[in-house]
């Protein structure tokens, strides 16, 4: 394992954990960086380097357990005299529920459909530019009455409709972070209530598909490739940690439309590099 390829890995994990929870698409940066630096150099076998994939994302995972590690105890009911569904008004078990069955079964159904005909660059190109304008719409339509300030507040009514529009996040470049994010907003939520619901389902649906990948190419993690991984696990959840604490802050403030205008670029730039 020479420098090199702990520098590729050190800046593949560094893309993930700041683009995995931005509205952006981390797809979109992917395919730019994955085909720089990692199958340019043919640095490793194609499983491989989906297995590495999969690795870093459960950095990105991490970093969100660890920002929300108190409404994870709640929610699991960890802690000493709290019981699942009795939210006490806070954010309950049931309603993440509500907002991951829609997508979780859409996923089920059609993922063969997706990994075979939506995975491509043309796809991904549309994602960033249909979710650019979401976001758009999201800041100019969201209701002047909001009816969740704070992750508290959320009715099941918006868990189930955060939920729908996370299936538009299975579109490769759409961005599960953008289409839950816009959905909330739309649906009278504040723009940081809808960021933190994002995350906390986020870690359920990331970890199931990552655990099932994971343990299908288990073989691959031999002692040759184990520097490699470590060092992207490291660079994914640090940089996922920065960026999601940094996010949180400002997201009242700054809003959708920053990330939709860099989307559109983003989306350029794959065009022109790729097409």
């Amino acid at each position: 394992m020479n420098i090199w390829e702990l520098f590729v890995a050190f800046i593949l994990g560094l893309v993930e954990g700041l683009t995995e929870f931005a509205p952006v698409s981390s797809t979109g940066h992917m395919i730019i960086v994955d085909d720089l630096l990692l199958h340019s150099k043919q640095l490793f076998t194609e499983p491989v380097a989906n297995t590495f994939k999969v690795v870093i994302q459960l950095g990105s995972i991490l970093a969100v357990v660890i920002v929300f590690k108190d409404r994870f105890i709640n929610l699991l009911a960890l802690k000493k005299g709290v019981s699942i569904g009795d939210s006490k008004g806070r954010l309950s078990l049931p309603k993440v529920i509500v907002g991951l069955i829609p997508a979780g079964l859409t996923g089920v159904l059609f993922e063969d459909y997706i990994d075979e005909y939506l995975f491509s660059v043309e796809t991904v190109i549309i994602g960033l530019v249909v979710g650019a304008f979401l976001l758009i719409l999201a800041d100019r339509l969201q209701p002047k009455q909001l009816k969740a300030e704070d992750v508290d507040q959320i009715s099941y009514k918006q868990a189930l409709g955060v939920g729908l529009f996370q299936c538009l996040g299975l579109w490769p470049g759409f961005s599960r972070s953008g289409s839950t994010i816009a959905g909330g907003v739309l649906l009278g939520m504040s723009h940081r209530a809808a960021a933190d619901f994002t995350f906390i389902m986020a870690v359920p649906i990331m970890l199931g598909a990552s655990s099932i990948s994971l343990l299908k190419n288990w073989d691959y993690f031999t002692v040759d490739v184990l520097p490699f991984f470590t060092v992207g696990f490291i660079s994914a959840f640090v940089f996922a940690l920065i960026f999601i604490k940094f996010f949180l802050r400002l997201i009242n403030k700054i809003k959708l439309v920053p990330f939709a205008i860099y989307r559109i670029i983003l989306a350029a730039v794959i065009y022109f590099i790729f097409l």
